[in-house]
């Protein structure tokens, strides 16, 4: 059984594609779907089959979706450019004759407050209509989205955020790569809706406190408005319209949006999520 993992080089597709190997799929049976096959040089040397294709480019895709059996579609990250980038992969997997494929969606896709969903229910949209045999893997947030300005955070002694005391359901990005791993190489995910997140249901400020107990020094939640969020990350250098999609996110934590106690998570990767400490100690 072939399987092809998009956007295979990657943060969350590289470890797909291990994730895939750990359970047994042999590495000439993955197709990584890349831009850059340079990048992908190190999966090639282990076997796995590399395909360049743009998301943007239909024809190349369905070159590369040639004689795949399942289809792991990790969401791009061009904001605005996605469900178009989504579409072209979906028609691809369609036309080559892909008979499963599993989106990295987002929480609650359907009903969330959050701009940032608003792509992936449209995308969710396109695959019903295509009539492909789907999983939709509805990811929570990240911890390592809270690790990328680790050592800031830490001198500062403080942990900026918009989401009041909302709680954040999040988990590794190893965690979702595993749960895609188990329904590419396993039956019965068919017409699934997975919400996953993780079993830490933090606040910002506990998340302040793990940070804290993590670097041996004191660490605080900041709490800021959505608009001042939006201009601290401008003035780190985001552009504008990403700077509102991710303060509008944050904002919408305080509305339960990256929350969930559905447990879907710890059922398909037959584990606890990683703990928060683990990746603070990892980052």
């Amino acid at each position: 059984m072939s399987i092809a993992v998009t956007g295979a080089t990657g943060n969350l597709g590289q470890l797909v594609v291990e994730s895939l190997i750990e359970r047994g799929t042999a590495a000439s049976d993955i197709v990584a779907v890349v831009r850059n096959p340079q990048k992908a040089e190190s999966l090639a040397a282990r076997g796995v089959v590399v395909r360049q294709a743009d998301y943007a480019d239909a024809s190349a895709l369905e070159t590369a979706l040639a004689g795949v059996d399942k289809l792991v579609l990790i969401s791009g990250s061009e904001v605005g450019s996605r469900l178009a980038q989504h579409t072209n992969i979906i028609d691809a997997a369609k036309a080559a004759g892909v008979g499963f494929i599993a989106y990295t969606s987002i929480l609650n896709a359907q009903d969330t407050p959050m701009k940032l969903a608003a792509e992936h229910k449209a995308t969710e949209d396109v695959l019903t209509r295509s009539g492909i045999p789907f999983a939709l893997l509805r990811n929570g947030w990240y911890w390592e989205n809270f690790t990328n300005d680790l050592a800031g955070v830490i001198e500062r002694g403080a942990l900026v955020g918009a989401g009041a005391e909302g709680k954040i359901a999040a988990a590794a990005r190893a965690d979702y790569a595993d749960a895609a791993a188990v329904v590419a190489t396993t039956d019965g995910h068919e017409g699934a809706v997975y919400e996953l997140g993780g079993d830490e249901r933090l606040t910002y400020a506990e998340l302040a406190e793990k940070i804290s107990e993590f670097a041996g020094k004191p660490v605080a939640y900041q709490f800021v408005s959505e608009d001042a969020y939006k201009g601290i990350l401008e003035s780190v250098g985001l552009p504008a319209p990403v700077a509102e999609i991710l303060a509008d996110s944050d904002a919408a934590i305080a509305k339960g949006a990256l929350d969930t106690e559905s447990g879907d998570l710890q059922k398909l990767i037959g584990r606890s999520s990683t703990p928060v400490a683990e990746v603070l100690r990892k980052a």
